[in-house]
Formats: C-alpha cells, structure tokens, sequence
C-alpha cells in the first residue's frame, strides 16, 4: 500500500479522500488543513490517523510517500517545491502554479529527485474522451480542417455568490485557470501543439461581496476567454469558454474533416464526467449517436462522477510509482497548459496574435 497525504479539503474531501480509500493500493495517513481542529475533525470522520496544519510535520512521517494537492492555486507552488524536495511522490489539482517558470522549476525539481509527479487532467481518462481520441487517431474524419470547442456553465453565474480566491488574478482565479487549463491540455493530447494564439479575455461580474465585511470588491479575474489558436499543423482551432452563462449545451467538442464530422458533447452541468456522448456527422446523413466500447466505460460509479475519473488519474499515478517510470500526464504536461495560460493573458494584453515556442525550448 502506498501511504498518502492529503492537502487540500474543498476538492480533496469530495473527490480525493473517497477516491483513495477506494483505490485497493493506496492508502491516506494523513491529512493537512491549515486550521488543526478541522483537520483533526476530517481525519476523525475518515479514518486518517494523523491530523496537522503543518506540511513539515507530515512529510516527516515516514509513513507519507505521496501526497495529493488540491489547495487554492497561489498555494501550489510553495507546497509541491516542499513535497518534491522531501523526495515525496506528487499528485497536483491544476492549474498546477501563477505562471510557467514556477512550473517549469517543479518540473525539473520533480526530475531530479526522481519521484514520479502526475496532474488531475482527469479528461483523458473518461471513456468518451478516450473513444474520442481513438477516432481521431484512426482518421475517422480524414484531414482534419476546423476545431470549434465550446465549453459553456454557470458555475459564476450568481451574482450573490461571495468573493474569493477564484476572484483574484494573483491568488489563481478565473476561468482561464479552472476550466482552460484543461482545455489547453486535451488540445496537446487530442490534436498536437499550438503554433500560436489570439486570446481576449473578459469579466461579466466585475463586483461581489466581501464575506469578510458584506461590502462589494473588485473581481480582476476572468469568467469569459475567447481563444483563437493556429495548431503547429495550420489547424485552426476556436475556443469558447465561461463560467457565467445558463447553457443548453455546456461542453462540447467538434471536429470538422474532409471526410466528416464527430463530435463530443455533454449537457449536463451537474455531471460533466458521466454526460458525454460521441456522435457521428457523414455527408449526405443524419448525426447519429455512436456507442461507447464497453471496455472503456467505468466499472463502478459513484454519486460524484469527478471520482471515477479521478480513480484512473490514481491508478495511473500508481503504475508510475511501482514501476519508477515517468507517466503521462506528468509535470511536463502542466507546463505546457500554464505556458498557454502565460501566452494567453499576455495576447489579451497586447490585443495581438503570440507566438507559442515549443515545450523542448522552453523547458531548456
């Protein structure tokens, strides 16, 4: 059993803790909050025998050999450079730091001490997204001529919903850094590397509430990304993101061939891990649903779909531990999702195209 520490009790507590109690190889010892009576409490409630708001105190113990993150974004940096500099195994949330020097210091870091680091980019383990890929990868459409992506919720859309860090470009806010980091990494993983970009981002909800003294602060952060990208191959690729919109159709991907059309798609907010469906589009047909292979679906599912996703991040995490061999995705793949997160907020700045230098050269 891999013994693991657990950072972070928002995400961590819905998805992380029951996860790892499921996985027949992992094992939690410990959970880190930064307040120790509800570190204390959680560690009570589920069976974690030990409790701490000190992060040295818990990569002391010897029975911590990985641990999972999924504190606020500003906090990711400073806590998986301690993590990696005890030689502990790293699990991150995304996006993984502020920007992509600090990324690209873990990822090194990471490499050095010879631990295996992965990041929850949990879309490539749900079986539509890897249907998808498989049709992709067999040229089911035939040279590929236009990526529109659409990726739409309300998740900000309330106006009485407080502010926090999510509201703070310094802190990690925004859906830029929720929701387009993922979109940026299965971009790399389903269609290649981005030539470069044209970003213009914006803020629908400019004021919330304080609930430190009920009065109205500024939000800076983004809850609207349009995003122009030419791949490394000339594909052109048109992203639509927002946290802020009542959707019919919250998330969906479409590729447009010479010789057809499939899209991926899911309208369900409330689950956007169980919800989507691949269809098919020929010339001269009707769209028509095409079903998932039975050897990719889940084997169990849960209340909450994020944990059968998330299941697989481990697993994978996991083979890497044992094995001792690099996974994907690792490290490399959250530098490469913070660069165009870098490169996007630099293109909205400057209202102009950016040239996107290749992961090789920039990690060298």
């Amino acid at each position: 059993m891999i013994g693991v520490a657990i950072v972070g009790t928002g995400f961590g507590q819905k998805v992380h803790i029951p996860a790892f109690q499921a996985h027949h190889k992992t094992e939690i010892v410990a959970v880190y909050h930064r307040d120790i009576n509800k570190a204390q409490a959680i560690a009570t409630a589920n069976n974690i025998p030990h409790a701490s708001d000190n992060l040295t105190e818990i990569l002391a113990l010897s029975e911590v050999q990985a641990v999972s993150i999924s504190t606020p974004p500003f906090l990711h940096y400073e806590m998986a450079k301690q993590v990696l500099e005890a030689g502990k195994h790293l699990l991150l949330e995304k996006p993984i730091t502020l920007n992509a020097t600090e990324a690209k210091e873990l990822y090194q870091l990471a490499k050095n001490k010879g631990v295996i680091a992965t990041v929850d980019f949990e879309f490539r383990f749900i079986p539509a997204w890897q249907f998808f890929s498989q049709l992709l990868s067999s040229n089911y459409v035939g040279n590929v001529r236009l990526i529109k992506i659409d990726w739409l919720g309300a998740s900000r859309a309330d106006v009485s919903r407080p502010w926090n860090w999510y509201s703070a470009k310094d802190q990690g806010g925004g859906a830029l850094g929720s929701l387009g980091s993922h979109a940026f990494d299965y971009i790399n993983w389903l269609f290649g590397t981005v030539h470069k970009l044209n970003v213009h981002l914006s803020t629908a909800i400019t004021e919330r509430i304080d609930p430190a003294n009920g009065e109205l602060k500024p939000v800076n952060t983004d809850d609207n990304c349009l995003i122009s990208l030419e791949l490394a191959n000339g594909t052109p690729c048109q992203v639509a993101i927002s946290a802020v919109v009542h959707a019919e159709r919250t998330h969906r991907v479409e590729v447009y061939g010479d010789k057809g059309t499939i899209i991926l798609g899911n309208d369900n907010q409330k689950d956007y891990i169980h919800g989507f469906r691949v269809w098919s589009f020929q010339p001269g047909q009707p769209l028509t649903e095409i079903e998932i292979p039975k050897q990719l679906l889940f084997p169990q599912h849960y209340n909450d779909g994020r944990i059968c996703a998330f299941l697989r991040v481990v697993d994978e995490w996991v083979k890497g531990i044992e094995t001792q061999q690099e996974i994907t995705p690792s490290l490399r793949e959250g530098v490469y999702s913070q660069l165009l997160m870098d490169l996007s907020h630099q293109s909205n700045d400057l209202r102009s195209w950016v040239n996107v230098p290749s992961l090789e050269s920039f990690l060298a």
